[in-house]
């Protein structure tokens, strides 16, 4: 988004404005919140216009969740742009690093640095923010991770020019696109909920080691696995099957043929996830320094990692990409 877009053309009267709204709420190529929503699209022209923008660029790049005005990473990158700061962005999908330099003091450089995993340089990441589950951070990471690099260095640098809007949808907890954009999906509330009313995660070992059969834990086994637990967490649970069946036959044919047994996830494949995350790292073109990243990330060498870890770095790249 150029500065050229958002330029705004000269304010009308109100009556003329009230008009324009009715007719363009009319549109059904609006966003959901604005379709037969004259008064939204008049809210949306008058922020519009205290930010200097035309009508069409703050309906497509303001939203309001939950009462707050936000906007696109992209708009507020041009609202900083506009103001004659200058802003750079660069990163991958294991990072992102946004720089702005204030045209009223060039001399020095605000730096927002965003991560996917936790880190020892204290920079803020998806990780510790609770974000790598959300389907958009698993298929537009890159994106994600420039967004916030982008919002929160216009928050330090230049806070002045944003207006009120310090967030981006995502950030306020909407479900957003790969463009940021909030989708036709229920805003997740932003108030508090009592800590009774949070549904916990289903404890499958737990319910393993109270099981009265070897059976009952072959079941649990099969849900943890559907539910996408990691393979250490399955293979608890199959051992406490396998303990399970020992106490109860103390021949070695019955302990073998148990069913629990036979459900452990094999140990092999190794070098074919391995295969795979290099593959997926050249397609996101961190090939050169995927080992590195992956210590980083992880904390482990490549070749003592877990299967599931390279699984879930494979995935992560793979969106990116």
């Amino acid at each position: 988004m150029s500065t050229e877009i958002v330029r705004a053309t000269p304010a009308t009267s109100l009556p003329d404005m009230v008009r324009y709204a009715e007719h363009l709420a009319n549109a059904n190529l609006l966003p959901s919140q604005y379709r037969k929503q004259p008064a939204n699209v008049l809210y949306a022209m008058e922020y519009g216009r205290t930010l200097g923008i035309t009508p069409l660029a703050a309906i497509t790049g303001i939203h309001v969740i939950e009462g707050k005005p936000s906007a696109s990473a992209a708009l507020i990158g041009a609202l900083v742009r506009q103001a004659g700061h200058k802003l750079r962005v660069q990163g991958n999908a294991l990072s992102a690093t946004a720089q702005i330099v204030r045209a009223d003091d060039p001399d020095f450089t605000y730096e927002v640095t965003w991560e996917l995993r936790r880190n020892e340089r204290g920079n803020p990441n998806a990780e510790d923010a609770g974000l790598l589950s959300k389907k958009v951070w698993k298929e537009y990471g890159a994106a994600m991770l420039k967004a916030r690099a982008i919002s929160q260095v216009a928050r330090d640098a230049c806070e002045e020019v944003l207006f009120g809007l310090h967030y981006t949808p995502e950030e306020l907890g909407a479900y957003v696109d790969q463009d940021g954009n909030p989708v036709d999906a229920p805003v997740q509330p932003l108030r508090a909920v009592p800590a009774e009313q949070v549904a916990k995660p289903r404890d499958f070992l737990h319910e393993a080691y109270k099981a009265a059969d070897a059976d009952t834990v072959r079941r649990l086994w099969q849900e943890a696995k559907a539910d996408g637990r990691p393979g250490h967490y399955l293979e608890s649970i199959a051992q406490v099957g396998r303990d399970l069946a020992a106490a109860v036959s103390q021949t070695a044919s019955v302990v073998e043929a148990e069913p629990v047994e036979a459900e452990v996830v094999e140990d092999d494949g190794r070098t074919a996830a391995i295969d795979a995350l290099r593959g997926a790292a050249l397609a996101a073109g961190v090939a050169a320094t995927i080992e590195q990243d992956f210590l980083q990330s992880y904390g482990v060498d490549l070749a003592r990692a877990d299967i599931s870890q390279i699984a879930e770095m494979t995935e992560l790249l793979r969106g990116a990409a």
